[in-house]
């Protein structure tokens, strides 16, 4: 249900960009470092708006990438943590669990 609601809401704000960039067809300058040129305002605003998601999605993946890396981690320390004696698992709980122990270094997840 999430995903279908960030598609249509991604469709709606596709929508409105592409309506606002049609109505903004004129010609601009544009300065770049080594110059200036002319160029359709509309593709400055495509443009803009493609580079945007472009960088937004690599923060993403580069996060989704982090938690997965962070899941697998836990995943494994857990398995090994079952994998022992119920006599090491109360030596353990001593000391500290494994998520406890996870918990407490540098997490891409911060917690409120």
């Amino acid at each position: 249900m999430k995903g279908q609601t960030n598609f249509i809401l991604a469709l709606v704000f596709a929508l409105i960009v592409a309506i606002f960039a049609v109505f903004n067809v004129d010609a601009v300058e544009v300065n770049y470092l080594f110059g200036t040129g002319q160029a359709p305002l509309i593709l400055i605003i495509l443009g803009s708006v493609l580079m945007g998601g472009i960088i937004t999605g690599t923060f993403g993946m580069v996060r989704i990438y982090r938690l997965q890396r962070q899941k697998r981690s836990l995943e494994q320390r857990l398995q090994q943590y079952e994998s022992t004696s119920p006599m090491e698992h109360e030596d353990n709980n001593q000391d500290s669990s494994p998520l406890e122990e996870n918990s407490r270094k540098d997490d891409p997840v911060k917690h409120s």
